[in-house]
């Protein structure tokens, strides 16, 4: 700098408290969801092997963890459901009885002011663990039927919202899938239920303890025939675009640490609230590398989330929620 040494930069940062003052991006739990992993039975609480920390549970102990959350300061949970059961339609995705609906329900009951976003896509609850109903292609092969599927999605999102879910997050990556959701919620008379679009969700590398978690791994093939190609960014703006028009009232960059430029890409195109989720594979490799003593976990944490932040991102999905209520 020419100016020095009259202008000396180090002076704004030489006490905790001016970099406090000084901080012009900020974490606040009100920007975070935690995501939640609800299964059948009763007295679950099992942790997920690849995931330290994190939990499988039963309505009855997701409850109690929900209340003992929002006495911390967590806002906002993102439910995902594991049936005991499961066939090539992904029936039990849409039953009232399913554990998503009847924890969404209990959450609303016991906890008015908690905002209940739940996934909504067909994995978890179809026999071949794809995101949809499938078909025959020539020679033999299948692939996810896209147009059969968007019924089952606007199905499912009716019972989601009929059990007291605020928004639905639709994940699935069936093109056209929120304009059939939104119809599907306004002709059943749910024309408040909002929808948190995974509009930009990409064939990632990074979702592996997920599927452990979620017991939703593929049976055959790959998910790369409806999910995004990580080297083709210009779809990402295309995908958000189509979604937003076709009725999201939130978008969402999934994953978000190697995507950080299209977070920023879709916040500066788009005026609707932004989401990213810091997926499974992000929170396994801080907790492992933590459990090393190769980082601090803590300050990895922080860093990671204020750089989605940074990006443009509103929301962020993740699995340190509910330490971010000790942490903040």
């Amino acid at each position: 700098m020419s100016q020095f040494p009259t202008r000396r930069l180090r002076r704004l940062r030489r006490t905790p408290a001016l970099r406090e003052m000084l901080a012009q991006v900020r974490l606040s739990m009100q920007d975070v969801i935690a995501p939640l992993f609800v299964r059948e039975g009763k007295g679950v609480r099992q942790e997920i092997a690849a995931m330290p920390g994190q939990f499988q549970f039963s309505v009855d102990t997701a409850l109690k963890t929900v209340k003992a959350w929002a006495d911390k300061g967590v806002a906002a949970v993102l439910l995902f459901g594991i049936p005991d059961t499961k066939d090539a339609t992904g029936s039990q995705a849409w039953s009232p009885k399913a554990a998503v609906q009847r924890l969404a329900g209990a959450i609303k009951k016991a906890l008015p002011e908690m905002i209940v976003i739940t996934d909504l896509c067909l994995c978890e609850y179809t026999s071949h663990g794809h995101c949809g109903v499938l078909k025959a292609r020539p020679g033999g092969s299948k692939d996810v039927d896209n147009d059969a599927t968007l019924a089952l999605l606007g199905r499912t999102a009716v019972s989601h919202a009929r059990a007291g879910a605020d928004i639905v997050a639709p994940s699935a990556m069936m093109d056209g899938q929120v304009a059939a959701i939104r119809d599907a919620l306004d002709e059943a008379g749910f024309e408040d239920t909002a929808i948190m679009s995974y509009a930009v969700k990409f064939a990632s590398s990074l979702y592996g303890p997920f599927r452990d978690a979620a017991e939703s791994a593929p049976a055959f093939g790959d998910r790369r025939s409806y999910q995004m190609d990580y080297r083709t960014i210009d779809q990402a703006m295309m995908e958000a675009d189509a979604d937003a028009d076709e009725g999201a009232d939130i978008l969402m960059v999934k994953p978000a640490g190697a995507y950080l430029d299209v977070i920023a890409d879709v916040r500066g195109a788009s005026d609707l609230p932004l989401a990213a989720y810091q997926v499974s594979g992000e929170y396994s490799m801080i907790k492992a590398a933590a459990a090393a003593g190769w980082i601090d976990e803590r300050a990895a944490a922080l860093e990671t989330l204020t750089a989605i932040k940074r990006a443009g991102a509103d929301l962020i999905i993740t699995y340190f929620a509910e330490a971010l209520t000790d942490w903040l």
